[in-house]
């Protein structure tokens, strides 16, 4: 029975990790910091993609009802494309080392996340849809098509970066007002579901470090545009620390760990740019700050799923 519940929210693990290994190795190349720690850390990222895929598929063969109710949920559908993003990132991280599966992880992983990104739009456009429904998880859909030149242009496939970039962006700005309207105006989100908040310094973040690529690492005035809003959700968010401590354990606590790794990688990226010692300190401090809550997130998670208590029937 425990199968039946295996939560698609659990590949947010992944992502968590796996950005922060791609922190680590950015800081390898700017700061000069150890190498060996970014590498161990995708390791252990595609590790935990694997457990999780095994699990889940298990789960998919043995209760398909359970899947497909998943995915015609409001809210849980838009975490499905957590398995698409983690395989583009792994796909990144797998580059230096095994190119040909790395191209074709990548690949499979863009595909599936423009068929989610679809599917899950034209849900968004032909269903009845309550404000209420709606929450930070929505950037997820959106994130995945940021993602996508990271892998895309070290390959030469700069306009599918562009393309996917294009899509993404446009997207996170129309729904960016629309969370904001929804967290001002109506109801507060209940207590456990804070921590998805932080999904909103995502978009920026690895659209700075998306653009970057696609403009061959020049600094143009888009990218330091999304830089300093994501430095300013930042600032936000660490203004509400003493609410997310309250927050109990839930799976919801890995939306706090992929946004700040990527915000990490932003500000080593900016930092090599712009270098100098106020950059240099934000970067620093991002990323120590990034592998700490990592860190105990997934600690927090591996001995939940040690003790099998998130494969439980959720509560709506």
């Amino acid at each position: 029975t425990g199968l039946a519940h295996v939560p698609v929210p659990l590949f947010a693990m992944t992502m968590g990790l796996a950005g922060l290994g791609l922190a680590w190795r950015a800081a390898a190349h700017v700061l000069a910091w150890p190498p060996a720690v970014g590498e161990a850390i995708l390791a252990l990222a595609a590790l935990v993609f694997l457990a999780t895929a095994i699990l889940y598929g298990l789960k998919a063969l043995r209760h398909p009802g359970a899947v497909a109710a998943e995915f015609r949920h409001p809210v849980r559908v838009n975490f499905f494309p957590t398995i698409s993003i983690s395989m583009m990132l792994l796909s990144v991280a797998a580059m230096p080392y095994a190119g040909l599966p790395a191209h074709v992880l990548g690949g499979v992983g863009a595909a599936a996340q423009f068929a989610l990104a679809v599917v899950i739009f034209r849900r968004w456009i032909v269903d009845n849809i309550e404000i209420h429904q709606s929450s930070p998880a929505w950037f997820i859909p959106i994130v995945g098509n940021i993602v996508a030149p990271l892998g895309a242009v070290p390959l030469g496939l700069v306009e599918v970066g562009w393309f996917f970039f294009s899509i993404g962006i446009v997207l996170w700005g129309v729904l960016f007002p629309i969370m904001v309207y929804r967290i001002v105006f109506h109801h507060q989100m209940p207590a456990k579901f804070l921590p998805t908040l932080f999904v909103l310094l995502a978009p920026p973040a690895i659209g700075f470090l998306a653009l970057l690529l696609l403009n061959g690492g020049v600094l143009d005035p888009l990218a330091r545009v999304l830089f300093y809003v994501g430095l300013f959700l930042v600032a936000v968010l660490a203004t509400m620390a003493p609410l997310f401590a309250r927050v109990p354990f839930s799976l919801a606590w890995t939306a706090y760990t992929f946004p700040l790794a990527a915000m990490a990688t932003a500000a080593l990226r900016y930092h090599a740019l712009v270098p100098g010692t106020a950059t240099r300190v934000l970067a620093v401090v991002l990323l120590v700050v990034a592998s700490a809550v990592i860190a105990v997130v997934a600690t927090r998670v591996a001995r939940a799923v040690a003790a099998g208590a998130i494969f439980r029937p959720e509560p709506e």
